[in-house]
């Protein structure tokens, strides 16, 4: 049973990968500080899978407390790294908050998988790294154009960081560039629970259906899109974990070291805003409170996925439409309602 280390692992997608990595036989470890996450999510991933899993509330921006991680479980085969700030409109308004946070806890993790032999690492990446493509949908080869906001730039320049450190030492790496994840998972044990007012689209069309957030906001009708909306490619947090397990488990088979290999994950389906609020509208049959707002900075028009490499070598697979993302999202924010 191999170890693998989760940075920001009782974060949305952190969490949900650890089910699926335990599911599938893995030994996991998380590190988070918990600044953007609550430890309850490590609860429903012990209710989940029956295994209480250890967490380290350490800053890896902190080199030494890093290392000390390293120094007690030199078990450690593989690392997969979610931990970072990741509100594009935050980004844009402290720059450097992001830059040292993203940036600097890369480099150490890398410099500790070096030291420490740790051969695996896979990188949470993003679509943003992408910018606002002139052809979609993109594919991996789809050149880079200059992003839209800080967030974007720590994973453009995370993965050149993470793609010369792998060409230099014996690493086998991968970057998951990925779309949207929503939803939650289906036991309701774990989902997004964002601290303080959401950023992201679909935990503000749920708690704003909830009455926790009086009325939710559209950034802009006025885009070159087919209702004015901006197109994204919304993706279920589950298919997105399992992506995580498979990315690991073809890096262990491949042995391939001194590599660095790029999946997107999206379902290849854009779909704006708008198609979004009245997916979810159709399935919880409750009439969402929005407004139409100014464009928000940061946020590019549209994007939307070739996923074809990860279906190919990785043999993933989307199992869940866009009902199934807003009706277990819907589910989840009911059921913590209750608690």
């Amino acid at each position: 049973m191999q170890t693998i280390l989760v940075t920001g692992g009782c974060g949305f997608i952190g969490a949900h990968t650890i089910v699926d990595l335990i599911e599938n036989g893995f030994n996991v470890i998380s590190v988070d500080n918990l600044s953007r996450a609550s430890d309850n999510s490590l609860l429903g991933i012990e209710k989940i899978t029956g295994k209480k899993i250890k967490n380290y509330r350490v800053n890896l921006t902190d080199k030494e407390a890093t290392e000390l991680i390293f120094k007690e479980n030199p078990d450690i085969t593989g690392i997969i790294h979610f931990a970072a700030f990741k509100a594009v409109g935050e980004s844009v308004e402290k720059p450097l908050d992001y830059y040292e946070n993203n940036l600097f806890s890369l480099v150490y993790l890398l410099q500790m998988a070096v030291k420490y032999k740790v051969v695996h690492f896979i990188f949470s990446s993003s679509c943003t790294v992408y910018g606002n493509p002139e052809i979609i949908p993109v594919t991996e080869d789809t050149p880079l154009q200059t992003t839209a906001s800080p967030y974007g730039a720590t994973k453009q320049m995370g993965e050149t960081i993470v793609r010369d450190t792998a060409f230099t030492y014996p690493l086998s790496t991968i970057l998951l560039r990925y779309f949207n994840p929503v939803g939650a998972h289906p036991s309701n044990t774990i989902g997004e629970l964002p601290i303080g007012r959401p950023q992201n689209l679909v935990p503000a069309i749920t708690q704003t259906a909830i009455g926790k957030l009086p009325t939710m906001q559209v950034y802009g009708d006025d885009y070159d899109t087919r209702d004015g909306s901006c197109i994204r490619d919304y993706i279920h947090v589950c298919d997105i974990a399992h992506a995580h397990t498979l990315a690991l488990q073809y890096s262990i088979k491949n042995k391939i070291t001194n590599h660095c290999e790029v999946f997107n994950l999206g379902t290849g389906n854009g779909i704006t805003v708008l198609e979004a609020i009245k997916a979810f509208e159709k399935v919880s049959g409750v009439k969402l409170n929005y407004q139409i707002g100014p464009r928000r900075p940061g946020d590019i028009v549209s994007i939307y996925a070739n996923n074809n490499h990860a279906i190919q070598q990785l043999g993933w697979s989307i199992q869940y439409s866009l009902e199934d993302m807003m009706r277990t999202a819907w589910e989840w924010e009911k059921s913590i309602a209750i608690k």
